[in-house]
């Protein structure tokens, strides 16, 4: 396996700034406010749109949102829905997996696999593959890598398995992960979807956090070329580790702790616009004369998701409230007649999105910005 370099002290201090975020947003997300959820679910959303856009997989952050809630979006094709679909499954089972400790085996990985690729059997999901495989940069079509051979797949995949937690620090254990098995490329397809997968499970852990706002799949799906370029620089077009020099993974080591500095910064940001806008989405929904259980549906579309009745039901009872289908369509009429949400469609199809109240209140306490790239390497 390709192992991790010592840090030298400039890793080290970025390692610690990125705990610093992390631990900021591990408190913050402790709160249970009433945006935690509808945050959540939208960082997930994210998380999925960002990772399988790195493949060419492509759907719309909100899109996202409503195949995970169960719907079928008019813009997303069946197989794009099914591939998507299959990919928030997997997801979902590392979050569920997140409640115990985890014990990384080659079966959990195939199962995991066939999650992602099951909407397509002749991926063959949950298998190795039989013969060689060429990773290609999506947006280019060019040849970066050569797999592992496929009759060492079976012995690869037990020794990967056998030393992921040899660093000690999950955010280094998981990088490693993510790493050595984009290299092996152990399946006929969708490597890069379950290496991001991994990183996600390796990551865990047993407390009450959801491992949600810690990926970085958002920000691997805006910085795609540069993702493939590193792993080009550190794989050198093969599978040899044995041959790797001690400092060879170092720009992949850097790209990581980059790319979680920047998301974790990011989604403090977020979180702090958030609780800024809830005060102000509170009195809103007083001025209105409306429950204040609607607040649900206004952080859905102040983070910008499309608010259907099926959608806020959902969200309510996850919350531990439950609402019949009458009460939430008087809800969302309710906010759509006070200019809070602007309405379309018809009967079952109606749909609801932020009104020029809340896009205001949106861009007043700076949610939607663009986040300005930090490299804390130069």
């Amino acid at each position: 396996m390709y192992v991790a370099p010592e840090l030298t002290s400039e890793e080290q201090d970025v390692r610690a700034e990125i705990q610093k975020w992390n631990d900021a947003l591990t408190f913050q997300v402790r709160q249970r406010n009433r945006w935690t959820a509808p945050l959540r679910r939208m960082t997930f959303a994210r998380n999925v749109q960002g990772s399988n856009s790195i493949e060419g997989i492509n759907a719309s952050v909100d899109d996202v949102a409503a195949i995970a809630a169960g719907e079928k979006p008019a813009t997303v094709d069946e197989e794009t829905e099914r591939a998507l679909a299959g990919y928030q499954l997997a997801m979902t089972y590392v979050l569920q997996l997140s409640q115990d400790p985890v014990v990384v085996d080659p079966t959990l990985i195939r199962s995991l696999h066939y999650m992602v690729n099951s909407y397509d059997l002749t991926k063959r999901p949950g298998r190795y593959r039989e013969g060689p495989v060429y990773v290609m940069q999506e947006s280019t079509g060019d040849i970066v890598h050569e797999g592992a051979d496929a009759a060492a797949l079976p012995g690869l995949m037990d020794r990967l398995a056998a030393t992921i937690m040899n660093n000690g620090d999950p955010l280094i254990d998981a990088a490693m992960a993510h790493l050595n098995f984009v290299l092996i490329h152990p399946f006929k397809d969708g490597n890069g979807r379950m290496a991001r997968v991994l990183q996600s499970l390796v990551m865990v852990d047993d407390n009450d956090i959801s491992p949600v706002f810690f990926s970085t799949e958002e920000y691997l799906g805006r910085h795609t070329r540069a993702y493939y370029d590193v792993l080009a620089e550190v794989g050198r077009g093969e599978w040899a580790p044995e041959t790797a020099r001690p400092d060879q993974v170092r720009p992949w080591m850097r790209f990581i702790l980059t790319a979680h500095l920047n998301q974790a910064m990011e989604r403090g940001a977020r979180i702090v616009s958030a609780g800024n806008a809830s005060a102000a989405l509170s009195k809103l929904l007083d001025d209105a004369g409306i429950d204040d259980r609607a607040l649900d549906a206004l952080f859905d579309a102040l983070f910008g998701a499309t608010v259907t009745r099926g959608r806020y039901i959902s969200s309510l009872r996850e919350a531990g409230t439950e609402i019949s289908p009458q009460t939430a369509t008087r809800d969302l009429t309710a906010l759509a007649q006070s200019g809070l949400l602007v309405a379309s469609g018809e009967r079952r199809g109606r749909a609801y999105t932020a009104a020029e109240k809340l896009i205001d209140l949106r861009r007043e306490v700076g949610l939607g910005r663009a986040w300005n790239h930090v490299n804390p390497f130069d």
